[in-house]
């Protein structure tokens, strides 16, 4: 994929104003080299050919977050100023924006984090940091699986979504799983599709992961109460390491080998 191509057409895009267009309702949109840089993706196919549709740029390593969720004030700035319009609360909640992430960035503020969490922890001053890592966790998801990320009711605040099937992600940070294994409610596998158990070592990278259908769950682990514990004894099988079961849910290659630990990425290299 030639990124430079599409970012000079994103460029281009966003040199000239757009008001007599129907751009300002597109779904998907990728920000450019620059931080006020977008296109709607449909223009871009139109211009690049080898850009068949967004699943090409998942597969390149791009990401996406939905703006509903994450907000985007210079892309409120360059849509209002590109389409003359408001950008609506009814119009936002549709819209996508890709990009590219900062992989070498990110990868060099793990390492830096992971050797401040190690001080904190011998000094007894963090007892446990789940909240970075969960959601270190769900975003190597999002990343891999290309899930869509939308607001809920739930007590989570958010859902992910792959393609029109609802997805539980739970994340695991330890370099050694609890005996009691991972915890998962009950009422939230019995509102998903599918369970992604996302096992992050204390370096923050993934040493692995275990794509689960959700009724296989529910009819296989649930027993009484509101809690499913799933021992690594128990589902080790799944485990993308050892099984190719689901291997196909993953877009994003580049991303699943980029963050693995290296144990990890060696026996997955020969499978994508």
């Amino acid at each position: 994929m030639n990124f430079e191509e599409i970012f000079k057409e994103i460029e281009v895009f966003s040199s000239a104003t757009h008001g007599s267009s129907d751009y300002d309702s597109e779904e998907y949109f990728l920000q450019g080299a620059q931080e006020r840089q977008f296109a709607p993706l449909a223009y871009l196919v139109k211009k690049i050919p080898a850009l068949k549709d967004v699943s090409v740029l998942f597969a390149n390593g791009l990401i996406y977050d939905s703006f509903d969720f994450i907000g985007n004030g210079q892309f409120v700035e360059w849509y209002e100023s590109q389409f003359g319009k408001k950008l609506t609360k009814r119009v936002s909640r549709k819209i996508y924006i890709i990009h590219m992430p900062n992989n070498r960035a990110i990868i060099d503020s793990l390492s830096e984090i992971h050797k401040a969490y190690e001080v904190l922890r011998t000094n007894q001053i963090i007892l446990n940091g789940k909240n970075f890592p969960t959601q270190l966790g769900e975003w190597y998801a999002r990343c891999i699986f290309a899930l869509k990320q939308i607001k809920s009711t739930s007590q989570r605040g958010f859902d992910f979504l792959l393609e029109d099937k609802r997805v539980e992600v739970n994340v695991s940070w330890s370099d050694v799983s609890s005996p009691k294994g991972v915890k998962i409610k009950k009422t939230l596998v019995d509102l998903s599709d599918y369970c992604i158990i996302i096992y992050m070592g204390n370096n923050f990278m993934i040493r692995e992961i275990c794509f689960l259908d959700s009724e296989f769950v529910s009819r296989k682990f649930a027993g009484k109460g509101d809690t499913i514990f799933l021992k690594d004894g128990e589902v080790s099988s799944y485990f993308f390491s050892k099984a190719s079961r689901h291997l196909d849910k993953v877009v994003n290659s580049s991303a699943l080998l980029k963050f693995s630990s290296p144990t990890l990425a060696m026996k997955l290299a020969e499978k994508f």
